[in-house]
């Protein structure tokens, strides 16, 4: 098979795989809005800041990808996928097996074995099976999602069918402005929303982050696509470092107290 052939099937391979983990503010939905933008510069490879669920790695299928989030757990799991990940752990959709695991996996975290397989296995079934995909972390580092009573719960054994992908890609760990850039990049920046909860890793992400972020984001060469909840203040943020800012509908709502006005997302592009 020849290497275009190859680039072929595995982007149509890519296209086919949906996210292996449930991710509360998945991105999906943005896919359509975000691809003519790839496809049009047709960049060498995408680079992803808060890789998150991967939804839009997944969506935009690069053949080469940076995929970095400051999550050690999210990006654990992704590495052992990559080494050919199979599930041996209990999962039943019960409390007291959830408990158990949790109280499991918080025990490697404190004995600083949270980068083994075992880790890898007990982060998938608990995302799986906590309330709501939630990733949640108390100060101490500590997973401290409740249990999530959904009815039924489709467990993978194993990840064979992400392997050709994610092998072509790279995952790291750490902070976003480590990220060694290079001419072709194009960045999809994605961070925690400026909202009340932020505690996604166990150092969280306050304003003095995201305003960070928006100044790294509006320092590069290359062309970047950031979204956010659209409050004032990351409009008008994303606007001083000279971004073209538009927000759209997103598919979630303000709040569940009866409130149903659909939340507002920002899209700031700089490059195009």
């Amino acid at each position: 098979m020849k290497s275009s052939e190859i680039s072929t099937a595995l982007s149509s391979e890519s296209l086919s795989l949906t996210p292996p983990l449930k991710w509360a503010g998945g991105k999906r939905w943005l896919v359509n809005r975000l691809k003519p933008y790839w496809d049009k510069i047709q960049p060498q490879r995408l680079v992803e800041p808060f890789c998150g669920g991967l939804a839009i790695a997944l969506g935009v299928s690069p053949k080469q990808a940076l995929l970095n989030d400051i999550n050690p757990h999210l990006i654990n799991f992704y590495s052992w996928i990559q080494r050919g990940l199979t599930l041996d752990i209990d999962t039943q959709n019960h409390s007291d097996c959830y408990y158990q695991h949790r109280t499991r996996f918080n025990d490697l975290i404190e004995a600083q074995q949270a980068q083994t397989a075992e880790a890898a296995q007990l982060f998938y079934y608990l995302n799986r099976t906590g309330f709501n995909g939630l990733c949640r972390f108390n100060r101490r580092g500590l997973f401290n999602v409740p249990f999530g009573r959904y009815k039924t719960i489709n467990y993978k054994t194993d990840f064979q069918e992400y392997q050709p992908v994610f092998r072509r890609w790279q995952f790291s760990q750490g902070d976003f402005a480590s990220l060694a850039l290079k001419e072709g990049d194009f960045i999809y920046a994605d961070p925690p929303y400026d909202v009340e909860f932020r505690q996604y890793s166990s150092g969280g992400f306050d304003w003095s982050e995201q305003e960070r972020l928006a100044s790294w984001l509006g320092e590069q060469s290359v062309p970047v696509i950031a979204s956010n909840q659209a409050t004032e203040r990351v409009l008008a943020l994303y606007e001083h470092h000279g971004f073209e800012v538009t927000t759209r509908p997103a598919p979630r709502r303000i709040s569940c107290n009866g409130d149903r006005t659909p939340a507002q997302e920002m899209l700031a592009f700089k490059g195009f």
